[in-house]
């Protein structure tokens, strides 16, 4: 009995080990009418014993369903995703659905394998954030060519017709830095996202927007491309070796301001008296550090369950051309100790 032999009891073992069809055995564990009260005991009683276990996937096929969607997310690492991920599985986890996660480590060619991997698992959907890297979309384009919805949350592709949901990173990069102007602070840096995402693109016009309302003129030089731990400790040095003036820094996520705090510190700076800085997506990080990390609280988990909300939507509805949607997700400024001494 190769199923047996595999680990795996199959409808055609039980149907063997009863000398009846396989079709029998099927009709009478779902029940059905035509099937002897007699039969459907004994079929039922021979699979509770053999701890038959239907093949949920195979079914699955069988109705053009796998319940099943996929995720790709740049790096779990980040506190953000990690909440945006806690939403996904909660509304999907109560609507039947499996998650399966993929995670691109911010390398354009790993998300196309990703993409890939996901279509060949049957996935119904797929949920995604691109990567640093990514600026051609076709993988994605042939996901929707399949019949795949997708959904994209916080980095989405330009211009790419689909459902989307966001924060409102201009305004959020706005009032972050309209805070620091109001403590005083005339030279504010910005620790930037990469420029080809959009929401690198959205928060710095953010910077720009409340330095323009502060009478603040920009410079060049204190916009900087720097969002990760390192790069944040390295540009503080360069800035400080050159002797380039500021007073306060909005950096592009928690881990860099974190970085350019622990530069600043081994250099004697006193934050925020000396110099000002704030974070964006309020991680845990954030509570914790010294001082305690003004920063930009962007509700990963709401954006999680709105995101999976809208993508089971997209599978169920029989319209398949619904107009697309954007939701937006609005920020809120947490004011702690890294920014002002109240």
């Amino acid at each position: 009995m190769l199923g047996m032999q595999s680990g795996h009891v199959t409808i055609k073992d039980i149907a063997r080990m009863l000398g009846i069809a396989p079709s029998t055995v099927s009709r009478a564990l779902q029940g059905h009418p035509d099937i002897s009260e007699a039969t459907r005991i004994q079929v039922r009683e021979l699979a509770a014993r053999l701890k038959y276990q239907p093949n949920v996937v195979a079914q699955g096929l069988k109705f053009r369903r796998t319940n099943t969607i996929g995720v790709i997310i740049p790096e779990i690492v980040h506190y953000f995703f990690s909440q945006v991920i806690s939403g996904i599985e909660d509304v999907a986890y109560n609507a039947g659905y499996t998650v399966i996660f993929c995670q691109s480590n911010e390398l354009y060619d790993r998300e196309v394998g990703n993409v890939r991997a996901l279509m060949a698992h049957r996935v119904e959907g797929i949920l995604v954030s691109v990567s640093k890297e990514t600026s051609d979309f076709q993988h994605l384009q042939d996901a929707r060519e399949n019949n795949i919805p997708l959904v994209f949350f916080d980095r989405v592709a330009p211009g790419m017709g689909a459902d989307q949901v966001i924060t409102n990173d201009r305004e959020a990069a706005a009032m972050v830095t309209a805070h620091l102007a109001q403590q005083g602070k005339k030279r504010i840096a910005h620790f930037a996202a990469p420029q080809n995402l959009l929401i690198g693109r959205e928060r710095h016009m953010g910077y720009l927007d409340a330095l323009t309302g502060a009478g603040i003129p920009f410079d060049p030089t204190l916009h900087i491309e720097a969002d990760t731990f390192g790069k944040a400790q390295k540009e503080v040095e360069r800035l400080m070796a050159e002797g380039v003036p500021f007073d306060a820094l909005f950096c592009a996520n928690d881990l860099t301001a974190i970085g350019a705090m622990k530069a600043l510190q081994a250099r004697g700076v006193r934050i925020p008296h000396d110099i000002a800085v704030a974070g964006f997506s309020d991680s845990r990080f954030a509570e914790v550090a010294y001082p305690t990390l003004t920063s930009v609280d962007q509700h990963g988990f709401e954006m999680g369950t709105l995101a999976t909300q809208m993508l089971l939507r997209r599978i169920h509805t029989e319209e398949k051309d619904d107009p697309f949607e954007t939701r937006i997700v609005s920020a809120d400024l947490v004011i702690r100790n890294s920014s002002t001494t109240g």
